[in-house]
Order: C-alpha cells, then structure tokens, then sequence
C-alpha cells in the first residue's frame, strides 16, 4: 500500500464523497511529502504543520487588529523547527492577514532568504493545504493526520521567459504556456489568478488538480448550467464561492 492510499477515506463522513475528492486530496498528500521546487518534504510538511498553527497563533491575532501589521512586534506561536523565520511569518499572514502582503513585503522576505520562487511555492501549499482542512471541516471531520515526508532534494526548477508584470512576483506571461508547460492553463484561457502560482510550474499543477476536484475543472468555466458530478448547479456553486471569497476578503 502506497502512503498516500492509507489518507482521506472518509469513512466517517455524513455525505458520500466523490471519488474524484478522495483521489486528488490522496494524491496531494503524496506531492505535499515529496521533494518539490524549492523546498524538501520535510519543509514542505513543515509548511502545511505551520497553516495549521497559524489559526492559534496569538501573535497573529494581535497583528490582525492592528491598523498596520508592519508595526508589531513579536514572535509566532510557531509548529515549525526546520523553516526560516521569514517562511514561517509568509505562512502565517497568508493564513491570517492575507489582504495586506504587499510588494514590499515580498522584496523584504527575499532579502531575509526566502526567494519568490520558494515563496509562490510556500504560497500553493498554503492555500492547498487549508482549502483541504476547510473541506474536513465542513464536513464535522477532524484535519487529517499529515504524511511523512519523503527524502530527496528540490529541483530547482525555474521555468524560462517569466516577466514581473501585473503581480507581486514574476509569472509566465499571456499565451506562454507552452513547452514543459503547455499543461498549465487551456490555449484560450489564462487568468491572472493561476498564472499568479506560475513561476513555480509544479506547484501550480498540484493546487489545480485539488482546486478542479473541490470547485471545478478550468474546461467547465463556461459552463454556465449543471455541471458533469455535481450536486448544486453553476450558480449555487457561485454563490457559495463568492461568500466563502468575502469572508477571506478576497481583493482578486
């Protein structure tokens, strides 16, 4: 048996649960132990232990409250002992104060260590990581145990002909996936918000595969009615999406 089959078999689940689910969330435990781009397995479980702090973490709610989190002072109610302090505070403004990261702030993260290719992965496990949590707990389930990491090392792989254009960090820019990244986005789509995770290919991969099983596939954007193996229609899905993005106060 694989690692990853022993994870998300929900059996104690009140609803059925797609198999499309159980298969991308298994398949996302397995990527989150692995070597990715920047980070090891045992940073990137690391990462995913640190969304998990960052809900508890008093120094984040004190940041919260202030008219400007660059003011505070303070240290994090920290999970982590293998991550740099600049990678830990990234994950916890992402979880927490996530509408006042600034461009400065990720040019002042750079200069501390965590460059913004370890920073846009940082950002898909983040994200990936407490949208799966969110699921469980919608669903009165409790967070599912973390994987054990997987030894190796990170590629290093940078994709060519990125620009810094309309984002914090660099991203490939329109009509460029092509190549070794052909697969990122359809010929005819490229929105902002995936080409955002661009500079780290992998990582884009791995929080759409989760993002097509738990909201839906980027081919079915047009689809405006029922969609294939789902239970509420485009619209109902709309409107849970767009409350669930006030409350996080989404800016995109």
């Amino acid at each position: 048996m694989s690692q990853s089959a022993q994870y998300f078999s929900y059996s104690d689940s009140p609803y059925a649960i797609r198999e499309e689910l159980k298969t991308a969330h298994r398949s996302y435990w397995q990527a989150l132990a692995s070597p990715g781009s920047w980070f090891d397995g045992e940073q990137r479980i690391a990462i995913a232990a640190e969304v998990r702090q960052a809900l508890n973490c008093s120094f984040c709610r004190q940041r919260k409250q202030a008219l400007s989190p660059y003011g505070q002072q303070g240290q994090h109610d920290s999970a982590a002992t293998v991550l740099e302090p600049a990678a830990v505070d990234a994950v916890h403004r992402i979880i927490t104060d996530q509408s006042r990261i600034t461009q400065q702030y990720i040019d002042d993260n750079s200069n501390l260590g965590l460059s913004p290719e370890a920073y846009v992965e940082l950002t898909s496990i983040a994200v990936t990581v407490f949208s799966i949590d969110e699921f469980h707990r919608g669903l009165g389930l409790p967070k599912e145990p973390l994987p054990l990491p997987v030894a190796g090392s990170p590629n290093h792989y940078r994709p060519p002909g990125v620009v810094h254009d309309t984002g914090f960090v660099p991203m490939l820019p329109r009509g460029a996936a092509s190549g070794a990244e052909a697969d990122l986005w359809p010929a005819a789509m490229c929105p902002n918000v995936i080409r955002a995770l661009s500079l780290v290919p992998d990582a884009l991969r791995q929080w759409r595969a989760v993002g097509d099983a738990q909201y839906m596939p980027m081919a079915s954007m047009a689809n405006f009615n029922q969609l294939d193996n789902r239970a509420i229609d485009r619209a109902q899905i709309e409107l849970v999406a767009g409350r669930v993005s006030a409350i996080n106060e989404c800016f995109y």
